[in-house]
């Protein structure tokens, strides 16, 4: 049982797993404002236009029965295709608003990259420093003198 939870803890700290549950809950974040975007500004435009609500649009097989006093003796019977028009509308608004995001930031990163190579071209790497000329015989001859009383020292 060890092992099991052992191996859990492995799967579970894996950065591929945290990365998607963090996408995850930015999605259903995302997701919440596109759909206020679309019921609670899109539609309104949508339906000045005579649509009225999308969502409440419907095809009525047969219609409520109701008495005298107005309550409802038999419930109406309709197909309700204003909510699959709504869906409709919201899964393509939100592929739309995924589609420019990605372009955005495809974009940026593109010109990013253009900047790092544009500055990669102007800062020239310096020269290696040339190496020094060979001592003259002169200097070797002193050097072997001094390193002679240093060791007779």
């Amino acid at each position: 049982m060890k092992k099991f939870f052992d191996d859990f803890k492995k799967f579970i700290t894996r950065g591929n797993v945290v990365d998607l549950a963090v996408g995850i809950i930015i999605g259903g974040a995302f997701t919440a404002i596109v759909k206020s975007l679309v019921a609670d500004i899109l539609m309104p435009i949508i339906g000045l236009f005579g649509f009225g609500s999308v969502k409440e649009l419907k095809y009525v097989f047969t219609p409520a029965v109701l008495d005298g006093n107005g309550t409802v003796v038999t419930a109406e019977h309709a197909l309700y295709y204003g909510n699959f028009i709504q869906a409709i509308i919201d899964f393509l608004l939100i592929a739309f608003v995924i589609f420019v995001i990605i372009k955005i930031l495809m974009a940026a990163s593109e010109k990013a990259e253009a900047l790092k190579k544009k500055h990669a071209k102007e800062v020239e790497v310096a020269p290696a420093p040339a190496s020094a000329p060979a001592p003259s015989p002169e200097i070797v001859l002193l050097t072997e003198i001094r390193d002679a009383l240093v060791k007779k020292e």
